[in-house]
């Protein structure tokens, strides 16, 4: 008796052979932009640090603060920026249109320290970067004599000395611009699971800080604490060069460094750190906005980058619970296995090595692998999109 094939579809063992099949594929694309990821951690485990130091004789800096309705976070700027020695010059509080009262305060430290002044730079032109908007004004308001520019977010925490050590480590390095990792100050639980998984995507696609670049594919960047040399800023145009970015700081330091310069990332010594979000809905909101750092130097390298994030930092541990499952438990010895449960590894040990970017970790950050997926899912969705919201002004990228 002969039997006959089956003509209703594949037979049970040959589905089983494709999904086999596939999750190899699967499995070598991990293993491929895993190495890449590891490597590139290795490449970079031994960075600087921005230390305490004298600033170099003669070295002075313009401050920019740009700043929207920021009243409740801006004095401690403020206060930060009063303390440092006589290498701030000057202190521009560049105000976008406020209504709740920021010119009033900054009023107020004018009043005491004259190297405070608030500039006006409303109304914002329409579907362009507020921020970068504001930094362009301040920066021409400045004093063009003052060789250093230093632009300082409102959320962000100076501590005595750090433009000193700003100055001096811009002078032993050589770069034409250097920005610091901020310390971070998380605002509760929620963000404390929210904010790691959103740090780590920046990890994961350039490495760890410390670190002076001259490719434009390994620029790390942050404009909370940037410092430029002004003849940099100006010979690409400065922040005009970025009213059409959503992530203006890494587009800026991205065009310096395809202009020739050298730009730098690194860590600080307990000199500045930031309370950036009100919330982990807050971080979810703002920051999956420009995190996936897409701009007119996105290139090949900025679809890899999101693919090792979704692939090697967010995929794994779903994937490994998921061939835990009864049907699939057949496929525990596949190489799909073991290369998720050693992606885990390096995404704990990952997890460990971020601690230090933190003042105070509350327990849930240990849990933030956990929503690593949503995470990376957001950002393929982020970088899909032209249009975006910040403060409900619209931003298109872009857009000049």
């Amino acid at each position: 008796m002969v039997l006959a094939p089956s003509r209703g579809g594949p037979t049970p063992l040959g589905g089983a052979v494709s999904a086999r099949r596939l999750l190899g594929v699967l499995a070598a694309v991990q293993a491929v932009l895993g190495l890449r990821v590891v490597l590139r951690l290795v490449a970079t485990a031994r960075g600087t640090r921005i230390g305490r130091a004298e600033a170099p004789p003669g070295e002075r800096v313009a401050v920019v603060v740009p700043v929207l309705d920021e009243r409740d976070r801006l004095r401690p700027c403020l206060v930060g920026l009063a303390e440092q020695g006589p290498e701030v010059a000057e202190i521009l509080v560049v105000d976008g249109g406020s209504a709740d009262g920021t010119q009033a305060l900054v009023a107020a430290f004018a009043a005491r320290d004259r190297r405070v002044r608030l500039v006006d730079a409303s109304p914002v032109p329409p579907a362009v970067n507020g921020k970068a908007h504001g930094l362009r004004v301040g920066v021409d308001a400045s004093d063009r004599a003052l060789p250093w520019v230093l632009t300082v977010d409102a959320d962000v925490r100076p501590r005595p000395g750090l433009v000193a050590a700003l100055l001096a480590h811009a002078r032993e390095t050589g770069v034409a611009a250097l920005s610091a990792a901020t310390e971070q100050e998380l605002s509760g639980p929620g963000e404390g699971v929210v904010h790691p998984a959103l740090l780590a995507t920046l990890v994961y696609r350039f490495g760890i800080p410390g670190h002076a670049v001259d490719r434009v594919a390994a620029v790390q960047a942050n404009g909370q604490c940037f410092l430029a040399r002004r003849d940099a800023l100006g010979g690409i145009g400065g922040f005009g060069s970025v009213l059409g970015s959503v992530c203006e700081d890494v587009t800026l330091a991205r065009g310096l460094v395809a202009a020739g310069h050298r730009v730098g990332f690194y860590e600080t010594d307990g000199l500045v750190s930031v309370a950036m979000y009100a919330g982990w809905r807050d971080a979810w909101r703002n920051w999956t906005r420009s995190l996936p750092l897409r701009d007119r130097y996105w290139g090949l390298a900025g679809p890899i980058g999101l693919a090792e994030v979704l692939l090697v930092q967010a995929s794994p541990l779903p994937l490994l619970a998921l061939l835990r499952a009864r049907p699939l438990r057949r496929l525990g010895r596949h190489p799909i296995a073991m290369v998720n449960a050693i992606l885990v590894v390096v995404r704990l040990g990952t997890l460990a090595g971020m601690g230090r970017a933190y003042r105070r970790r509350p327990w849930t950050y240990w849990l933030s692998p956990l929503v690593d997926l949503p995470v990376a899912v957001q950002l393929v969705r982020s970088a899909a999109r032209r249009r975006h919201t910040w403060r409900g002004r619209p931003i298109v990228r872009g857009g000049t």
